[in-house]
């Protein structure tokens, strides 16, 4: 004997059968129940006018970032697109260099290789000139003086300065 859920009585065959199909509807169902939606906030969509007399309100400035990280943020992009122009530029010169035959190499040194020359040329000149000259003939008594007058005086305290005067 079925007792009603609610009541606690005996339930009639019809309740019993009406509950039956109840409970297998609910258990066999495919579909999900509805979800009701409630509302969570309110969203005006009517058009806003270009202009009218509410004067403007001022925003303060919440910023997440300080002003400095992003100071810092900046200059780094800068830096960063700086040394990829750089690393750019030394690429071009680097796959030119590459590409670049002995011929051409020997083409492009050969008057820095005459200029060389040519320096060497003259500096050999000069230093056989000046060696020719330098002959130093003494004539007359050479005298030798061993006693040395010696005077040192240092003044400053960090920045000192000291002056030997040498007399013979």
């Amino acid at each position: 004997m079925d007792f009603h859920p609610t009541a606690g009585r005996p339930m009639s065959d019809a309740e019993v059968a009406a509950e039956a199909k109840r409970i297998m509807d609910a258990s066999f169902r495919t579909e999900e129940p509805p979800v009701r939606h409630f509302p969570t906030s309110f969203r005006d969509d009517s058009p806003v006018p270009a202009y009218g007399d509410t004067p403007p309100v001022h925003q303060p400035d919440h910023r997440i970032v300080p002003a400095w990280a992003a100071g810092i943020a900046v200059a780094s992009v800068g830096v960063g697109a700086g040394i990829t122009g750089i690393g750019c530029g030394a690429w071009l010169v680097l796959q030119g260099l590459a590409s670049v035959s002995l011929a051409g190499v020997l083409m492009v040194t050969l008057p820095f290789a005459g200029l060389a020359m040519a320096a060497t040329a003259i500096g050999g000149a000069i230093n056989r000139t000046r060696s020719a000259v330098t002959k130093i003939i003494y004539e007359g008594p050479v005298t030798m003086r061993t006693e040395i007058n010696n005077h040192t005086s240092t003044r400053g305290m960090f920045f000192a300065r000291t002056r030997n005067d040498i007399h013979n």
